[in-house]
């Protein structure tokens, strides 16, 4: 096995070869011959996917908070899901790529004839029927190019002495026809040398960070909905793709077992571990909830039984810095439960 830090990118570079053969002719005829939505003042809700259950709860949950006030259009991205079980949504298969280049593709082919945008990752969970409600209102607002519901948190920008929270690409609403105006598009960008809230060597902006800074320098309002309030209406998990990731590059349960047993547990101080073991952790709540939505089990082939991750987290807790833990996860798919 390799060194438990280089899984992951392996694991990335594995899925998307694979998803480039399942997917390699449905891309390109969408691009091809590419298909606009008809013209209509819905918002239109657009997520990417390649955990299936991740998107079946998730537009369980839009359908039943939103119904047919959004129009909501996937990126199969694993070319696994069933269409039959995510009722009401429309469908295109898509190749693996980077998360910006979806966006752009989507906004400049099938989104093109539409005026609201909202891009929501698929595990950012709609639990009641504000969400759509609170876009709609704050788009009411002058000048208003986005409306996020799930900031960055852990840097600002800083322009011309004021601070701004970044409105990050998790759970964001987009005026389409102000960010054709200015021409911008969802790549990240290098030489991001705005104040940072932690330790880090980063200075890139990430997905959509300089489109909005550019709308700020512009003047535009990039809003962010205030924290109690969004929470109160979004709720999700941290990661699960890289659940999706890791169950398709190992082979069994044991193999996935011996990548968290396998370490040491000064190992445990770093990020990767404790991230990894709370997206499988988050990938079996999702599980159970696809079952308890679809009556049928999904079967995760090299996924080790819950109890056994559970004993994992246990053991590893002591040696968790910077106040993570395993948790949150719990709490976060009670609220989600409550919702369906």
């Amino acid at each position: 096995m390799q060194s438990y830090f280089k899984v992951l990118p392996n694991a990335q570079k594995l899925f998307s070869l694979k998803t480039g053969f399942r997917n390699g002719f449905h891309t390109a005829l969408y691009h091809l011959l590419p298909q606009a939505l008809p013209e209509s003042e819905k918002v239109t809700l657009f997520t990417c996917n390649i955990f299936p259950p991740n998107v079946v709860v998730w537009n369980h949950l839009a359908r039943k908070h939103y119904g047919n006030k959004v129009d909501v259009y996937i990126f199969d991205c694993s070319g696994f899901l069933n269409k039959t079980l995510v009722p009401g949504a429309k469908v295109q298969k898509y190749m693996n790529a980077m998360h910006p280049t979806k966006i752009d593709v989507f906004m400049n082919n099938a989104a093109k004839k539409r005026q609201t945008v909202w891009i929501c990752d698929d595990d950012v969970f709609p639990t009641t029927p504000e969400g759509l409600a609170i876009v709609q209102r704050e788009f009411q607002k002058p000048n208003t190019a986005t409306v996020s519901l799930r900031p960055r948190t852990w840097w600002h920008f800083e322009i011309d002495g004021k601070e701004y929270l970044p409105s990050g690409s998790y759970c964001i609403a987009l005026n389409t026809e102000m960010f054709k105006k200015e021409h911008l598009n969802a790549q990240p960008a290098d030489n991001n040398n705005h104040p940072r809230h932690i330790k880090t060597s980063s200075t890139r902006y990430d997905t959509l960070d300089k489109s909005n800074e550019i709308l700020i320098k512009k003047g535009y309002r990039c809003a962010i909905v205030d924290e109690q309030e969004r929470d109160a209406c979004m709720c999700g998990f941290d990661g699960t793709s890289i659940a999706a990731l890791l169950l398709d590059y190992f082979k069994s349960s044991e193999d996935t077992l011996k990548y968290f047993t396998d370490p040491e547990e000064s190992q445990w101080e770093k990020n990767e571990l404790p991230r990894n073991l709370n997206a499988l952790l988050a990938a079996w709540e999702v599980a159970e909830m696809y079952e308890q939505i679809t009556g049928k089990e999904y079967v995760m082939r090299s996924m080790p039984a819950k109890e056994q991750l559970q004993e994992i987290a246990k053991r590893a807790t002591p040696y968790l810095t910077h106040g993570r833990n395993f948790t949150d996860v719990y709490k976060r798919s009670a609220t989600i439960r409550d919702a369906l």
